[in-house]
């Protein structure tokens, strides 16, 4: 007889009852809660219409083209004002079913969708990445909510990948107002000095991921991009769910995050 200590004879012993709680909750499509095949899997309605992102792209901040433009191109923005980042890396653009995940995971408390978000996230990552650094929250939002779900997808992201990460360096010092209907240059005014680093002993000579969820006009990871490469990073990629692409309404729901509450189911 297995002693109560044998895990093998414990695992066997609950494997009914956990084929039984598999058909009464059976896994969710993380976008419409449809029953699906498996955890994390979308239904085909709601894959329909995820709008991926993959290559051509532009060589500099991974906006994507309409057609190819040959290796190396860069986009016009890029041109005109060229980012200090390494790239924008984003599995999907920013759209409803996008939004609905946003949502749900930044208001709706279910943290389970971090780790569908970082599911997708880790096909996009760079492989040359040292260490995972989620944008900060500053102390008193943080308290507000009760967690940061940029962390919640970057510690999905490094359990999933192995990579490093480090949540204490990049710390918001100062609270910002919201961006929501801010146009560009002043948005990047309003983020100016909010963020330094706390130990640059951790930066210094690391090619890092900057994790988010929603990429919007980029001024907030803008801002943190400056503080880390000030620190003596040696490169910064913006690692985020879904990025908005050149869509005004598409840009408006996504600052919507920043001041959106209630429960999302």
């Amino acid at each position: 007889m297995r002693g109560c200590g044998d895990k093998t004879g414990v695992r066997w012993s609950f494997a009914p009852l956990v084929s039984l709680m598999s058909l009464a909750l059976p896994p969710r499509c993380p976008g419409c809660a449809t029953p699906v095949e498996r955890d994390h899997r979308f239904c085909a309605d709601c894959w329909r219409d995820l709008r991926f992102i993959a290559p051509p792209w532009c060589a500099a901040c991974n906006r994507p083209f309409d057609f190819a433009r040959g290796e190396g191109a860069w986009c016009g923005g890029c041109l005109a004002d060229a980012p200090r980042h390494a790239g924008v890396r984003a599995p999907v653009a920013y759209g409803p079913i996008a939004r609905r995940l946003a949502l749900k995971l930044k208001y709706g408390g279910k943290i389970g969708v971090a780790d569908t978000m970082a599911s997708f996230m880790m096909r996009t990552m760079p492989e040359d990445i040292d260490l995972l650094v989620p944008v900060p929250l500053h102390r008193w939002r943080l308290w507000s909510r009760g967690f940061n779900q940029a962390v919640l997808i970057a510690r999905a992201l490094a359990r999933k990948t192995g990579t490093p990460l480090d949540v204490d360096s990049l710390v918001r010092h100062r609270r910002t107002i919201m961006l929501r209907g801010l146009g560009g240059a002043e948005r990047r005014r309003a983020v100016a000095g909010a963020f330094r680093i706390a130990d640059a002993r951790a930066i210094a000579g690391r090619s890092i991921a900057l994790v988010d969820d929603v990429y919007a006009s980029g001024a907030t990871a803008h801002a943190c991009t400056a503080a880390l490469l000030r620190a003596g990073a040696t490169r910064v990629t913006i690692l985020c769910w879904a990025r908005v692409l050149d869509d005004p309404d598409a840009a408006v729901a996504a600052s919507a995050l920043t001041t959106r509450g209630g429960v999302i189911t």
